[in-house]
């Protein structure tokens, strides 16, 4: 019986070969366990925010004078600096991964030298961006109750907050997901990949929350 190796490559992806060097030995590729089980998971989520865009035109489509109403107090160039906020969160989190994929988890020069930062530097600032948008919404939903537009107060409320509400739990989860990658940078001893794997995984995470925000910045502030 011929035995096997494994090796893994920066994309996550495990190539299992044979030791012999017979021609024609078949490669197989096999993706991350970690990571197909990150994307199994966001499909599901993807049900779950279906769900909440169906209920929201449902609530739309019955009510169209309160929604004519409502959104009129929506703070469109407000929303839109937040939304770009959070969508450059995605290009300093992608910076991270190759990054960590370059088994590279702090900076090699100084600190305003962002081409020469590792997973961690790049990391912190995707925090930063991700914590100033949780921010930036808690403060719409104060402008917005003080003109008596509560969760309770009408179908249209109702139908934001919840929307909205739920998406902002996730990026609070995504940033909590951040600290745990740069926990773990600063813990090992040695940067593998299995720590790189950990940050791809957390990527593809913030790009998803990323990708539902723009689906409902648009739903919800362009198409009144």
């Amino acid at each position: 019986m011929e035995s096997t190796r494994g090796e893994i490559h920066h994309n996550g992806t495990v190539t299992s070969t044979s030791l012999t060097n017979a021609p024609g030995t078949a490669v197989i590729n096999r993706p991350n366990v970690t990571q197909v089980g990150v994307i199994v998971w966001l499909g599901s989520e993807v049900m779950f925010f279906a769900g909440l865009f169906a209920v929201y035109f449902t609530l739309r489509s019955t009510s169209p004078g309160l929604w004519a109403q409502q959104t009129a107090h929506l703070n469109v160039p407000y929303a839109l600096a937040n939304t770009l906020v959070l969508v450059s969160s995605s290009v300093t989190a992608q910076a991270g991964v190759f990054a960590a994929e370059r088994l590279q988890p702090r900076r090699l020069g100084g600190v305003l030298q962002f081409w020469r930062w590792g997973m961690v530097e790049w990391f912190f600032l995707t925090f930063a961006l991700g914590a100033v948008f949780v921010t930036g919404q808690v403060f719409e939903y104060a402008n917005l109750v003080s003109e008596h537009i509560g969760i309770a107060s009408d179908s249209y409320g109702s139908a934001f907050y919840v929307a909205t509400g739920f998406h902002a739990l996730h990026v609070t989860g995504g940033l909590g997901a951040f600290l745990l990658c740069i926990g773990r940078a600063f813990a090992v001893k040695n940067f593998t990949h299995k720590e790189a794997t950990t940050a791809i995984a957390v990527s593809y995470y913030w790009h998803f929350v990323d990708v539902v925000w723009i689906g409902l910045f648009l739903v919800i502030y362009i198409l009144k």
